[in-house]
């Protein structure tokens, strides 16, 4: 357990301020309070339940795709919406949705850790892969692109993969496992990038109602300082996987998240204010916003004549693949006719949760 959580050995003979009958476990960092294993489940679960009901997030009889990484905080996000959907009777059709990139030594392994969800949990699981979608691996991608772009590539694919994997099973809501933590980084590296469209809307617990299919965020509230998705997990004994994707290490995201951690030791309510700030910012009316169309190419959605996705996978058939990186121009269409292709840097914010994106 991390070490912040520890009850100090001079409040071991104290009691849970709960319940008043067992020895606390750990400290809650949101209200400080000295709390027991039964307890902070209880706390933990009603907070989750509360932030779902209050925002109407769900409608009875939906069909919902669970975004699973295998990771700690999407295995917690599973396990919790499956508790909550049989005590609270939402009448929810869950559905566990995983990517594949191609990440040998990585993604192959956490999936196996997702696979034992279906079975722990009884959700169907739907598995698609960079290589159907595709033709590409991330394994592969790395080869020609390298370490400096390639979670961009890994980004821009995981999102639309995700929505066509939720198209797929044909649901209406997709969940992610976001907490405060990664959208107070999301609103820092927004503000840092200038990225005023986004920053509009990275605040929002459901994002994505204009396309294909909307994105909830229940954890949006949950602080990962003294890691409590973590500590639910580990008193749990839930079943996740723990290692870091091997192509991340110099991702942008890392840094605003280590400043993030900086802020919480001191003083953790702070990831709140930054999310409150996001919430609170007023978009000029003057301001450019993009119009969302679809891709010609693919009919994905997309603020361009092509989607992201389409230009970085062209770079890469043609043996450009830095084609699609930042800002260009001048990309060719297949017929050869020129595509005059403004890309407004919409690459820099969708990467992967880890690398960088809010998106999964």
């Amino acid at each position: 357990m991390e070490e912040g959580n520890k009850i100090p050995k001079s409040a071991s003979s104290r009691l849970c301020c709960r319940c008043n009958e067992r020895k606390p476990a750990l400290k809650r960092p949101k209200t400080l309070e000295q709390i027991c294993r039964k307890c902070f489940y209880e706390v933990f679960e009603e907070e989750i339940h509360q932030v779902i009901v209050g925002n109407q997030l769900f409608k009875a009889g939906e069909r919902v795709a669970i975004g699973a990484s295998g990771g700690k905080d999407s295995t917690v996000l599973a396990y919790v919406m499956s508790e909550l959907n049989r005590r609270h009777n939402y009448g929810l059709d869950l559905f566990l949705l995983s990517v594949d990139e191609g990440i040998t030594g990585y993604r192959d392994d956490s999936l196996e850790t997702v696979k034992r969800n279906e079975v722990q949990y009884g959700l169907p699981l739907k598995i698609v892969s960079y290589k159907e979608l595709y033709g590409w691996t991330m394994d592969e991608i790395v080869k020609v692109i390298g370490l400096k772009n390639n979670c961009t590539f890994c980004g821009v694919f995981r999102r639309q993969a995700l929505d066509r994997g939720a198209a797929y099973l044909k649901v209406d809501k997709l969940v992610t496992g976001h907490n405060a933590d990664d959208i107070a980084e999301t609103v820092l590296l927004n503000i840092l990038r200038g990225d005023v469209a986004r920053l509009s809307r990275c605040t929002s617990i459901t994002t994505g109602e204009d396309g294909p299919i909307p994105r909830c965020k229940p954890f949006k509230y949950t602080y990962e300082n003294l890691n409590q998705n973590h500590t639910y997990a580990y008193f749990k004994k839930l079943d996740y996987f723990s290692t870091e994707c091997i192509y991340s290490p110099n991702a942008y995201r890392g840094f605003a998240r280590e400043f993030i951690k900086d802020l919480e030791r001191i003083r953790p309510r702070a990831i709140v204010d930054i999310i409150k700030s996001g919430e609170n910012f007023r978009i000029s009316t003057s301001t450019k916003m993009p119009e969302q169309g679809t891709c010609e190419r693919c009919g994905y959605i997309s603020s361009q004549k092509w989607c992201k996705a389409c230009v970085l996978l062209e770079g890469l058939n043609r043996g450009l693949p830095k084609l699609g990186i930042g800002r260009s121009r001048g990309l060719e269409n297949g017929n050869g006719n020129r595509k005059d292709m403004e890309q407004n840097g919409d690459v820099r914010s969708i990467e992967s949760k880890q690398c960088g994106s809010l998106d999964f």
